[in-house]
């Protein structure tokens, strides 16, 4: 397998789309004002289908009876990862602390994993199940995390942030597998909720490349110091620091890679829209986003192939 063209594809792909989300709005094809609808249907249809769909097509409970293990692992990494956002968010500086933080926590963790073992073994291989088990819970996290970054953060329980279209999504799959149910619901419906699915990605890219086209139409500041210092430690010293983590604790193989790659991937996708949502300075989580993402072409290879000298990929 060839672990460099594998992740350069993955990356130039989701670039790609982004560059024509960025054309769109240079030639005024999509107006300003419709990228936050484009956004919303990414966020509150798209990825519901999606998360909906992996489970009830990838997950089988008695072909998995230990998968509970899978959600504890992505707390442990979640753990670990607040720990080192603790420690490195005082990198930056203070006017953009708030952003680096948030950017260094919530990483892409279901797309580009997706993508990167999709090609390294195929769509039918138990890694892709697995990374969807480990990842059951990040989308409720997500969608209720981001605010308290800004202070946005309810004192009384939100339980319309809690029970968003994506937990309810993912229960209500989890539901349907567990009472073994799937095979009566009407293939017609299972493709259209697929198509809606496989248009989160490409929403949210061309929603991030249209973005990037507003800013520069109005000539906003570029952060080059906080660029290179956010590449840096997301790209580089949180993948290694995880590394030196996994050759303590020793994890099954397959483990380590899902914790590997969760370490090594850029900020979810949809960053820039929570930041705009919140108030927040959306024109550095972009360029963050971008930068980390160009910097994966490189990056990624590189930690995993560092990875494979301790735990061999079968």
């Amino acid at each position: 397998m060839d672990l460099v063209a594998i992740t350069f594809q993955t990356v130039v792909l989701l670039l790609g789309i982004g560059v024509f989300g960025f054309l769109i709005v240079q030639r005024k094809v999509v107006a300003e004002n419709a990228l936050g609808a484009l956004s919303n249907l990414a966020l509150d249809l798209a990825l519901p289908c999606l998360v909906f769909m992996n489970i009830v097509s990838s997950f089988s409970p008695q072909e998995t009876p230990d998968w509970w293990v899978l959600p504890l692992w992505w707390i442990v990494f979640t753990g670990l990862a607040a720990l080192l956002m603790g420690g490195f968010m005082f990198v930056s500086k203070k006017a953009t602390r708030r952003e680096f933080a948030m950017s260094l926590f919530l990483h892409n963790g279901l797309f580009f994993p997706l993508a990167i073992l999709t090609g390294m073994f195929g769509t039918s291989s138990p890694y892709l199940v697995s990374l969807f088990l480990f990842m059951i819970f990040y989308p409720a996290f997500l969608f209720n995390i981001y605010p308290y970054f800004f202070g946005k953060g309810e004192k009384k329980i939100n339980w319309k942030r809690i029970f968003n279209t994506v937990f309810v999504s993912t229960i209500v799959a989890l539901i349907i597998r567990f009472a073994d149910i799937q095979e009566y619901i009407p293939d017609i419906v299972l493709t259209i909720l697929t198509m809606l699915g496989a248009m989160t990605v490409p929403l949210l890219m061309l929603v991030i490349g249209g973005n990037l086209s507003l800013d520069f139409q109005r000539k906003g500041k570029v952060y080059s110091t906080e660029i290179v210092k956010f590449v840096l430690i997301k790209n580089l010293l949180f993948p290694l620091i995880f590394l030196a983590v996994l050759l303590v604790i020793k994890p099954s193989p397959q483990i380590a890679l899902l914790l590997m790659l969760q370490s090594a991937v850029p900020p979810v996708t949809a960053l820039p829209m929570f930041t705009k949502r919140v108030g927040g300075n959306e024109t550095l989580v972009n360029q963050f986003l971008v930068a980390s993402f160009i910097a994966s072409l490189v990056s990624i290879p590189l930690v995993i192939s560092l990875f494979t000298w301790f735990f061999p990929i079968v």
